[in-house]
């Protein structure tokens, strides 16, 4: 037993022995293999493909014979021939030219070429180079000479950068001139060249064929996303506007490309997200479009990231509002909604939740009552996503998954304008009421308003009297809130009738053809019959008169045609039709509503361009230059030797002159009355009159000085007491006028009663 068991051992050693030399040999094959350069390994591959697998053989044989007729290059045999010594090498029979043929265009073309640290030559490219890339890929549209071109512009990318490429590429890129050429060669030939080389045609609608369904592509796939990256690149280097609105025009071509890489098209998003919140309006309309293809045709990866993107991005903006930023949020609005158009089932769970994160804030601050929570609510960025959510819905209506939105989104607004009810917030609440009007308006629900806008009539002290002057009015549009010097000033006032009677021209057109119209405006009619009965203000009673009568003729109109008609209030498809019918007619408020927004549309244009108030109708005065030389010849007799009179030069008395002693009043009046017998003995010396004396002239004189100080004293005391008298006047005067006024109102409104 132990010699049986010996034998085995034995056997199962030589076994053991015989499985590790079949291992060795195995090993032994695997390192030759490895050895082998990549084609032949490649061919023994196939060979052992064809003895285990001969039906795949056979498939590959008939799909992609190209992969089976694989050629020996001697580059296969160059690269392993420095590492082994033992092997001989044998020069090939044809040299391969996919870069000797490049250098040697490059240098009939005149192009120079250099060194690198590493010893690789590196060629300069000049415009010659360009100019034959051109010429041959408007000929032949080759891939050889777009790909020398794409390597060109990734060189002239990477010198633009802050830090240059280190071992140098195959291109060098010097001079402004050339690197201007290289980026128009590649923006006007590359995505028809691509197009070409890869059999697809040129599809501008908006869901397009991925180029990667081309059997070509996995020739070219690495250059075309090594280019896609260069121009991402080269986009967060420019600056200057023209040049950045060229690439989004060419990177809207190639999106196409960008969307069979969904990493690179993921970073080329929030690089379009950043220019779509900053810039100028061209670039923000072309990172928009180009956006928004991205979007539409890959729906399932990168929809979601760009809503989320797009809409905190949105946010950012709108921290801060004025009239410059106004048309950039509005733009912003209504590109949201087109985002937010593409898939309504995605829409409705990002706005549930943004929705419900502004439902959070309101309750905090309803709860808490901090300045904090307050300003969680009562800022810029809550009021613009309130608007954003309302004109959203509005434009997708009608949509059975959004409309459950509509509902939460009414209540929170109507909870932000009764957070805090203080005359600084008026214009917060406008805004509020704007958004909920637009609601109103597109979805036809109905919102109560008008109890909101008449709190505001019923709050503010018409008749009192401003205690601060200010002409300039104040701009509602960019204010949230107002300051306390601002609530005293008259301009408030102003602004405040001009936004309620706005407020109210919005909310009764929206319902001014609806069957129950009288009804919803007798509580707006017996308000304002209370308003021009307490307020003095003409200017303001004259508005508000005008419209009370548009309402009034409104409600006969509506009562006539529902005379005229027999329809039950429960069939609500009859009234439905009856409304539509009515609003077809027309009615007196949807008449004067068209023409105040004319009018009003031109006023904001003029607040948008810096201006305050239409300026049109001013007269101007042109001022005549020569007038003053023509007042000179005219008055030049009554004026003698002023042009010689300098103002610098004192007035010097005749005893100054002279150096005499002051004299005394006695004298000095002598010396006049000598003086002015001088001038009345050469006055009358060409008259015919008689002569006076001396002594008559003297006493004549003496008359004369008493009556001019006497005279000046009254004028004095005149001037004082008449700017007096002139201010109680004129205040009286402006009472009487406006009591005039009000009794002329008054009597007005008791006739029309």
């Amino acid at each position: 037993m132990v010699v049986d068991t010996v034998k085995d051992d034995e056997s199962e050693d030589d076994d053991d022995e015989e499985e590790e030399d079949d291992d060795e040999e195995e090993d032994t094959d695997v390192t030759n293999e490895e050895k082998l350069p990549a084609g032949k390994k490649h061919k023994q591959q196939i060979e052992r493909l064809k003895e285990m697998d001969p039906e795949f053989y056979e498939y590959l044989k008939q799909e992609d014979k190209e992969l089976l007729e694989f050629e020996l290059s001697g580059s296969d045999y160059d690269d392993d021939s420095d590492d082994e010594e033992d092997q001989i090498h044998t020069i090939p029979d044809k040299l391969e030219d996919a870069d000797d043929d490049s250098e040697s265009e490059g240098e009939d073309d005149g192009s120079d070429t250099m060194e690198t640290k590493k010893g690789k030559k590196t060629n300069i490219v000049t415009l010659k180079m360009v100019a034959a890339w051109k010429e041959s890929l408007e000929e032949s549209r080759s891939m050889h000479t777009i790909l020398e071109a794409m390597k060109a512009f990734k060189s002239a990318v990477q010198q633009t950068g802050r830090e240059e490429r280190q071992d140098g590429g195959k291109y060098k890129v010097e001079g402004s001139q050339v690197f201007n050429a290289i980026v128009s060669l590649c923006v006007r030939e590359v995505p028809i060249t691509l197009l070409a080389v890869l059999g697809l045609k040129d599809n501008k609608q908006k869901k397009f064929v991925l180029p990667s369904s081309s059997k070509k592509w996995f020739r070219i796939q690495n250059s075309i996303k090594s280019y896609l990256t260069d121009i991402i690149q080269l986009l967060t280097q420019l600056a200057e506007p023209s040049i950045v609105a060229i690439i989004l025009r060419h990177i809207h071509v190639l999106v196409p490309y960008y969307a069979c890489f969904p990493k690179l098209a993921k970073y080329l998003v929030k690089k379009l997200v950043s220019l779509w919140g900053s810039g100028e309006e061209t670039v923000r309309v072309l990172s928009f479009l180009s956006i928004y293809r991205i979007a539409f045709n890959l729906q399932d990866l990168l929809l979601e990231v760009c809503l989320k993107q797009m809409y905190m991005g949105y946010v950012r903006n709108c921290k801060f509002t004025s009239p410059n930023a106004l048309p950039m949020i509005n733009f912003m609005q209504r590109s949201l909604t087109e985002m937010f158009a593409i898939d309504t089932n995605i829409t409705y769970q990002h706005a549930f939740v943004y929705i419900r994160q502004l439902a959070i804030h309101l309750r905090n601050a309803i709860t808490t009552k901090k300045k904090d929570t307050y300003q969680a609510v009562y800022n810029w960025q809550y009021i613009h996503c309130i608007y954003l959510w309302c004109r959203m819905l509005s434009t997708l209506y009608p949509n059975d998954t959004l409309q459950p939105l509509i509902y939460p989104l009414v209540q929170i607004t109507l909870g932000v304008t009764k957070l805090i009810p203080a005359a600084r917030y008026y214009p917060l609440r406008f805004h509020c009421l704007r958004a909920l009007n637009l609601l109103s308006e597109a979805t036809g629900t109905f919102i109560p308003l008008i109890p909101l806008i008449l709190e505001v009539f019923e709050l503010t002290e018409w008749n009192k009297k401003h205690s601060a002057v200010n002409f300039k009015p104040l701009n509602f549009s960019v204010i949230l809130k107002l300051s306390k010097s601002q609530l005293h000033e008259r301009g408030f006032k102003d602004g405040l009738i001009d936004q309620l009677y706005d407020l109210l021209m919005e909310h009764l057109n929206v319902h001014s053809h609806c069957i129950g119209f009288p009804e919803l405006a007798l509580p707006l009619i017996l308000e304002l019959k209370s308003f021009l009965k307490t307020c003095k203000v003409s200017n303001y009673c004259r508005q508000m008169k005008q419209l009370l009568d548009k309402i009034q003729e409104n409600c006969d109109v509506i009562t006539k045609r529902r005379d005229a008609t027999s329809i039950h209030l429960s069939n609500n498809e009859a009234v439905q039709l009856w409304e539509i019918r009515s609003k077809q007619q027309g009615t007196p408020i949807s008449q004067l509503y068209k023409t105040y927004k004319k009018l009003r549309e031109k006023e904001i244009i003029t607040e948008e361009a810096g201006k305050d108030r239409l300026t049109d109708d001013i007269p101007y005065i042109e001022r005549q230059l020569q007038q003053k030389a023509e007042d000179k010849k005219e008055f030049k007799g009554l004026f003698v030797d002023s042009d010689s009179d300098s103002d610098g030069e004192p007035f010097i008395a005749n005893w100054e002159r002279e150096g005499r002693k002051k004299p005394k009043k006695e004298e000095i009046v002598a010396e006049s009355d000598d003086d002015l017998s001088d001038l009345e003995e050469s006055d009358d010396s060409s008259d015919d009159e008689e002569k006076p004396t001396q002594s008559e002239l003297k006493i004549k004189h003496k008359m004369d000085l008493q009556e001019v100080g006497n005279e000046e004293d009254i004028v004095e005391e005149l001037n004082l007491s008449s700017s007096e008298d002139e201010d109680e006047q004129f205040d009286d005067e402006e009472e009487d006028v406006d009591e005039s006024d009000d009794d002329d109102d008054d009597d007005d409104i008791t006739d029309d009663d």
